[in-house]
């Protein structure tokens, strides 16, 4: 097959598919890994894909808008990065540890999966996330009052006050998008004040990012990008956003996708 050929079959397996990775070229042209490399960087290089670690995206995906956020309890329909990011995320607890878990889906994946060799405290504004930990005879939980909206989370004056008397080894935190520029950004600016406590608060602050939030910027920023200490993120990743995080002093770990 001449290289135009593969590069618009290549073209195709990403319009039927939505991604490709560097290991599909290989098996499906029978080419060494510096040459499916290749082929993504020439097709970059026109416009026609977007590289990531690991692969590629079709640029409409890249630029297209999101679907709005699924609510904690939908997990079952969540995508498998966010199971795999919450399991790189448990792998960086230690015994002890007291931890903040933001009321987002990948931290309730924490919360659900938590190993039972582990003593931990965990602190929370989020009502689900407590009752998936009540009971559990290896964790505590300290639940943030206050006023609690819709969704079961308080984020209000009373429960700022409550965090400002505690002191967290890591939060583990992530908002409706993130961006090397822009840095964590949310739709509504009431949680603002919430957010920047629980990073004040803490020793450690983990970002958990899968691809669909990185390199977007919502309508109101939080604080800046530099105010993680790690973040994690998928194998979906664009290669120039992870890039610009690490400029930014940030650790980066990439979690990469399961075998099928």
């Amino acid at each position: 097959m001449f290289i135009e050929e593969r590069h618009q079959a290549i073209l195709e397996w990403l319009k039927q598919n939505g991604s490709i990775s560097t290991s599909d070229i290989q098996e499906k042209f029978a080419v060494s890994y510096e040459s499916a490399k290749r082929d993504l960087r020439i097709l970059e290089e026109k416009g026609l894909l977007k590289r990531t670690h690991g692969g590629a995206l079709p640029v409409r995906q890249v630029a297209a808008s999101r679907p709005a956020d699924q609510t904690i309890r939908d997990y079952r329909e969540v995508k498998k990065n966010y199971f795999l990011i919450a399991e790189k995320a448990i792998e960086m607890i230690e015994n002890n540890d007291v931890i903040f878990l933001f009321p987002v889906t990948v931290c309730y994946f924490i919360a659900r999966n938590l190993p039972d060799r582990l003593k931990v405290r965990v602190v929370t504004n989020s009502i689900i996330i407590a009752e998936e930990l009540r009971g559990r005879e290896n964790v505590s939980v300290i639940l943030l009052g206050g006023e609690m909206d819709q969704k079961g989370n308080c984020f209000d004056a009373i429960a700022i006050d409550i965090i400002k008397l505690l002191r967290v080894d890591k939060c583990f935190i992530s908002s409706a998008a993130i961006s090397a520029d822009f840095g964590l950004s949310i739709q509504k600016t009431s949680a603002i004040p919430f957010f920047n406590t629980v990073m004040d608060s803490s020793r450690r602050t983990i970002g958990l990012f899968p691809k669909e939030k990185i390199g977007f910027d919502s309508i109101v920023s939080i604080s800046p990008a530099a105010r993680l200490d790690v973040l994690i993120t998928d194998w979906d990743v664009l290669e120039e956003e992870a890039d610009a995080f690490r400029e930014e002093g940030i650790e980066v770990i990439i979690v990469e996708k399961e075998s099928e």
